[in-house]
């Protein structure tokens, strides 16, 4: 168990830094949002994964992807919360 957590650290924080770096922007968020960023996205790409090739349809649809679809999976993420966070914020009047 505490392997799998690790496991799901690492990839996290890698493939978190990695949808960072290829969405231009800038992001104002610490090494902790990145990791949680990266875990979220490895579930979307995993969910995804299942979705479109149903692959590993016995594990069923909430499962860790690889690396490759947890930085696709941490793009979508980073997207749709930069969607989100960009309509909440209130403009300040000049």
């Amino acid at each position: 168990m505490i392997g799998f957590i690790i496991t799901m650290v690492i990839v996290g924080l890698i493939a978190g830094a990695l949808a960072r770096l290829l969405v231009p922007g800038k992001d104002p968020m610490g090494i902790g949002a990145t990791i949680v960023l990266g875990i979220v996205g490895s579930f979307v790409g995993g969910f995804l994964g299942y979705a479109i090739f149903h692959k590993d349809a016995s594990q069923g649809a909430l499962q860790p992807a690889g690396i490759i679809g947890s930085v696709i999976g941490a793009i979508i993420v980073l997207l749709v919360y930069r969607a989100v966070s960009g309509r909440s914020h209130h403009r300040s009047v000049y």
